[in-house]
């Protein structure tokens, strides 16, 4: 079982317009054209910030013009610290503060299944994930756009040498790269000590 962050980012490192818009993204791949529907299969449990989840009820559950189901049928947990709305069928669970526990929870839920954790989104709590020695891998699809400013990929300096190990890269038509990397612990083989 691993704790991936998958996503999507500008070449310039930022997942979302400063207003939160993910229209950049759209024009670039047809999402059935790249790795997320053989990501998901392997997905046994999500995580996602607030920002992520009213994007997401916005649109897709109330979009307009006639929205969606939930698109997951694995149970979700969002983080926030307001109250938000509950899809009604889904399996959402609210909550707040630690990482920690949660992720305890969200591993439990997956036991036994040879499935993994997605931490959808955003960035800041993903941060919190990889402070916390959480997080396993980063895939991220690397778009053919500048954006200047917005919601950064993952507002953290990992900086320390051979944290981050490239695993690998692959070509999504014109306008898409994706990079793999392994999260390598303190004191993992090929990982020099903080």
């Amino acid at each position: 079982m691993r704790t991936q962050y998958y996503t999507a980012a500008s070449l310039d490192g930022f997942l979302a317009t400063e207003d939160h818009s993910l229209e950049w993204l759209f024009p670039l791949v047809d999402i059935q054209d790249t790795s997320l529907p053989e990501f998901m299969q392997g997905v046994g449990a999500l995580a996602m910030g607030s920002s992520t989840y009213e994007w997401m009820l916005r649109h897709v559950v109330n979009a307009p013009g006639g929205g969606a189901p939930w698109p997951y049928a694995q149970p979700t947990w969002v983080f926030s610290s307001r109250q938000l709305p509950a899809v009604p069928g889904a399996d959402i669970r609210f909550v707040r503060g630690d990482v920690r526990p949660v992720h305890q929870a969200m591993q439990a839920a997956v036991q036994g299944t040879g499935k993994n954790i997605w931490l959808v989104g955003g960035g800041e709590l993903v941060g919190q994930f990889y402070d916390a020695g959480l997080l396993d891998d980063i895939i991220v699809q690397v778009g053919s756009v500048t954006l200047g400013s917005g919601h950064p990929l993952l507002p953290r300096r990992i900086a320390q040498p051979r944290r981050l190990e490239l695993t690998a890269v692959k070509r999504f038509g014109p306008g898409m790269a994706e990079l793999r990397y392994e999260v390598l612990r303190e004191g993992a083989p090929g990982a020099e000590r903080a």
